[in-house]
């Protein structure tokens, strides 16, 4: 207000915001949670499906349910993910996810296929043989979530977090985690070894005698 020449804030640095770090699964939840559809109903099926290809692909829950029949290569393993700004990235899947998706897409696909809706090609369809909602996709992962007991408010994107964060866990490189997920900067991508350095440490309290 006029009353000082000198500002006294000069000298005060700004606070730096903090990282916020991304929520994960460790590798006995994801199990629990993968566990938890009733095979032996279509629906259950369908559910383990898209679960084992989320976790499998670390693909966004837009591209998991905009993902096309044409989009999967079971005999060569893979899968063509359509991401952000339309861009397309192949994204090899293990043999779990390939032995779901071989009977998902020759058995319970077509029982889920409605006779008035008979050309959908969304490869993941709702029990009325339409496309699936973002919003039905939440409800139905929250609820595997509380029926495996695990004490998290589970969202699809942490199954991407945990795809991500397990895969480095495992020794692979950033660089190929960042193609995996489709991240056009690696930086984005380098959130995840804040996590894989945090077990580390954790790790190495438990474990060194002089931590």
């Amino acid at each position: 207000e006029g009353y000082l020449e000198i500002d006294p804030a000069e000298v005060v640095e700004a606070g730096t915001k903090g990282i916020k770090l991304p929520k994960v699964l460790n590798q006995e939840e994801v199990l629990k949670l993968l566990e938890q559809p009733d095979l032996r109903t279509d629906e259950g099926y369908r559910d383990r499906t898209m679960l084992e290809v989320l976790y499998a692909t670390g693909m966004r829950v837009s591209e998991l349910l905009g993902l096309p029949v044409s989009g999967v290569n079971l005999q060569m393993k893979y899968i063509i993910a359509f991401g952000k700004g339309s861009k397309e990235r192949l994204i090899p899947i293990g043999s779990i996810a390939v032995e779901y998706l071989d009977k998902y897409l020759n058995v319970v696909r077509p029982k889920l296929l409605h006779t008035k809706n008979p050309n959908v090609k969304n490869l993941f369809l709702s029990m009325s043989g339409n496309e699936m909602t973002r919003q039905r996709f939440w409800q139905i992962i929250r609820g595997y979530g509380h029926q495996a007991g695990l004490n998290k408010e589970l969202t699809p994107h942490m199954l991407r977090h945990s795809f991500a964060t397990h895969l480095l866990d495992n020794g692979a490189d950033l660089r190929s985690v960042q193609e995996l997920l489709g991240h056009s900067d690696i930086s984005t991508t380098q959130i995840y070894t804040h996590l894989t350095n945090k077990r580390l440490r954790d790790i190495y309290e438990k474990a060194h005698p002089r931590a």
